[in-house]
């Protein structure tokens, strides 16, 4: 008997724009933030362009909006004022997507685990999943600072699904961006992309496996991912 076939698959999601709608308390830290240091807050509509590359691009963004480039060090300070502000607002708008408790209970009913690896850091990462009710859904939940590497290092992914007690041949990652897919292209494996999340261009452009619009299409882009690459 092939032993991989004794561990369950593992489905690994990404956070932000994937499993939650996180971009309203993003930019709402980001504005606090900016309003803080006396600079203009950024529209809703320009600000939700900038999400998607972690926290501290976010504030960089905010900054050049305002004409504004900082030092290193007082980046690290301000960043330092946006994780504290975020944290305490941690999911005063944040919602989970449409379908995702329902797609993971169908898949949890059929044997699979489920791991987070995302570029948020841990400690928040954890704190929102709480906040949302379904932290403890996830054998694994790996920020930008559980690893010595992080996405779109393939390790980053590697070393969640071996955390998480999953096997590679077994596992297939859900994400948003091209950050996600390149990590999974680097750990060879399988991903499925959403649409709905946070991209600057369309994410068929980074050539996924997979691409669904909804989470209730997620079961049926696992089981087509599944017959191909004998995942399940």
């Amino acid at each position: 008997m092939n032993k991989s076939l004794a561990i369950p698959p593992l489905l690994v999601f990404d956070l932000d724009g994937t499993l939650a709608d996180t971009a309203a308390d993003l930019v709402s830290t980001l504005n606090a933030i900016l309003t803080q240091e006396g600079l203009a807050a950024v529209s809703f509509k320009d600000a939700r362009a900038m999400v998607g590359a972690g926290a501290k691009a976010l504030l960089q963004r905010g900054l050049k909006a305002n004409d504004v480039v900082v030092e290193e060090e007082r980046l690290d300070q301000l960043f330092a004022d946006y994780l504290d502000h975020y944290e305490a607002h941690i999911a005063d708008e944040s919602v989970l997507y449409p379908g995702v408790t329902a797609a993971l209970d169908r898949f949890e009913a059929a044997g699979w685990n489920f791991a987070v690896c995302t570029n948020k850091f841990e400690a928040p990462s954890r704190l929102l999943l709480t906040a949302l009710g379904i932290a403890d859904r996830f054998k694994a939940i790996c920020g930008k600072d559980t690893f010595a590497v992080s996405k779109p290092e393939g390790d980053a992914l590697l070393q969640t699904i071996a955390k998480a007690g999953g096997d590679p041949r077994r596992a297939i990652m859900v994400g948003d961006s091209k950050t996600d897919i390149d990590t999974a292209h680097n750990a060879k494996v399988p991903v499925v992309a959403v649409t709905f999340g946070y991209t600057d261009l369309p994410v068929e452009t980074f050539e996924p496996d997979r691409i669904i619009g909804h989470f209730d299409a997620l079961w049926d882009a696992v089981e087509e991912i599944s017959a191909v690459f004998h995942v399940a």
